[in-house]
């Protein structure tokens, strides 16, 4: 039987002592959990003995000076491609929010091209660039067009993330600010980017991290980045499985760390939507070994 409760009056606060209600157990859970365990842990058992993944020469190039090279090659290509990329973004961005319709039309067809265009084909055009204009064949490095290739394609998605984060933002709010008589500058500073960074910064986090393992379709124009090096080292040695599976330890260790990095950014933007802020790991750690003693 339900029983209703009138709004203008306050719930009564459980009884100091009262112990909490216990909740109902969920058995299927668990064995659910186990079976899934025990899947993931015979796939890594099963890599882990197996002879042909070679581990000793995974361990004996894991840390080698061109691995290490390349490593770097794509960290700073991901740093400079999200950097400008986002640049790029917050130009398309505005253009497309603008009351001007002609900059509104450019800004919907840099985007609608920049998106339909696969990068791997953007990249080879501009590796490629000096067949339409010979003048350009000696400024086009394979690195500047990597550059070029990789910008202009996060700067089409990077301008849609801001633009979706800008209009998420209730318009009653630029309203308010308008109200108190704030300038445009400060309401977009102090009202609007605060509360579209919530929106954007997960956004934003997924595609860096994108762009981190987009940057190895550059080794198909020579660019010496970490799938490049362990290509290199394995057409030598024939250590392809291996090589493999070192570029892949890299590519993990590196996106692991931008998503630790992405959680308590989002966490920092949370602050004032939520009254609690959302338990980090390790405090979700404790919490379940104080649940479970």
């Amino acid at each position: 039987m339900s029983v209703s409760v009138d709004p203008g009056v306050e719930r009564e606060s459980p009884r100091a002592g009262t112990p909490p209600l216990a909740g109902r157990r969920h058995p299927a859970r668990w064995v659910a959990g186990a079976v899934a365990l025990a899947v993931v842990g015979a796939a890594v058992a099963s890599l882990a003995q197996n002879r042909a993944m070679s581990w000793p020469v995974v361990a004996s190039y894991v840390l080698s000076g061109q691995i290490l090279s390349g490593l770097w090659l794509t960290i700073w290509l991901t740093a400079v491609v999200t950097a400008l990329g986002f640049l790029g973004g917050i130009l398309v961005a505005a253009m497309r929010l603008s009351a001007n319709p002609v900059l509104q039309w450019i800004g919907w067809a840099y985007v609608w091209f920049f998106r339909s265009v696969p990068v791997l084909v953007q990249l080879l055009f501009w590796f490629n660039i000096g067949y339409l204009y010979p003048s350009l064949s000696s400024a086009i490095s394979a690195m500047t067009a990597a550059v070029l290739g990789l910008t202009l394609h996060e700067a089409a998605l990077a301008g849609e993330i801001v633009r979706g984060g800008i209009l998420a933002v209730d318009p009653g709010q630029l309203e308010a600010g308008t109200a108190l008589g704030l300038s445009k500058i400060r309401i977009f500073r102090r009202v609007v980017l605060p509360q579209a960074m919530r929106s954007i910064v997960p956004a934003a986090g997924n595609l860096l991290i994108g762009t981190l393992k987009g940057t190895s379709m550059v080794s198909v124009i020579a660019v010496s980045d970490l799938l490049y090096s362990a290509q290199f080292i394995y057409n030598r040695t024939y250590e392809i499985v291996p090589l493999l599976a070192v570029a892949t330890l890299w590519y993990l260790i590196v996106t692991s760390v931008l998503s630790v990095a992405q959680y308590y950014i989002e966490r920092y933007f949370a602050r004032g939507a939520r009254r609690a802020l959302p338990p980090t790991p390790w405090q979700r750690l404790r919490a379940l070994v104080r649940r479970h003693p």
